[in-house]
């Protein structure tokens, strides 16, 4: 019994302790080694899946497919965004982002034939993927940032990486080393006995 308790006080510290890190703050120039990411990913892929669809796919740049992914990403906030909501800013962003971070990794939902599933369970089991991947970096130590630019939900993006009509680009997550003398952000959250209700 002592032993499972211990595990569990490891689990909730790693989830405690879990932050959002944005790329600003990762260092690119340190790379993420080839099984760590094998293994975060093969956590990814123990997320719960409602009749083991699995649908969670991940497409990994690193290198120079990062550049690859920026002018991409620029080249489609141009075409998508009408010239009065264009913002400078924004289109350098999505060109500077993926080259803040040695890995981007493009979140997706593959979605499945049983249409007996909703397509929201596959949204949540992709987003419990990510939960995984995300725990698992900040155990090893690593900062990971979940993205959801617009533009990420166009045509234009799911066939750049290789999508069904049905299926979906969830977000971009961003993931590195925090930079030498990064302190994590501090975060909070209100009581939990705010928020249930026994019945």
């Amino acid at each position: 019994m002592g032993s499972s308790y211990t595990d569990l006080s490891n689990v909730s510290g790693i989830i405690r302790q879990r932050r959002s890190v944005k790329p600003t703050f990762m260092d690119p120039e340190k790379p993420v080694d080839a099984t760590l990411l094998d293994t975060l990913l093969e956590n990814a892929n123990w997320a719960p899946t409602h009749g083991l669809t699995e649908p969670w796919r991940f497409t990994v740049f690193t290198g120079s497919a990062r550049q690859k992914l920026a002018g991409f990403l620029q080249g489609l906030y141009q075409v998508l965004t009408p010239t009065h909501a264009f913002k400078k800013e924004k289109h350098e962003k999505l060109g500077r982002n993926p080259l803040l971070a040695p890995v981007v990794l493009a979140i997706c939902m593959q979605r499945g034939n049983n249409a007996k599933i909703p397509e929201l369970e596959e949204v949540e089991a992709v987003a419990c993927a990510v939960q995984n991947l995300h725990l698992s970096a900040s155990a090893a130590g690593l900062g990971g940032f979940w993205s959801t630019p617009p533009i990420l939900s166009s045509a234009e993006m799911r066939a750049f990486l290789g999508l069904g009509d049905k299926d979906a680009c969830l977000g971009l997550f961003y993931l590195g080393w925090p930079k030498e003398g990064v302190t994590l952000p501090e975060s909070r959250r209100s009581p939990m006995n705010d928020k249930v209700t026994w019945f």
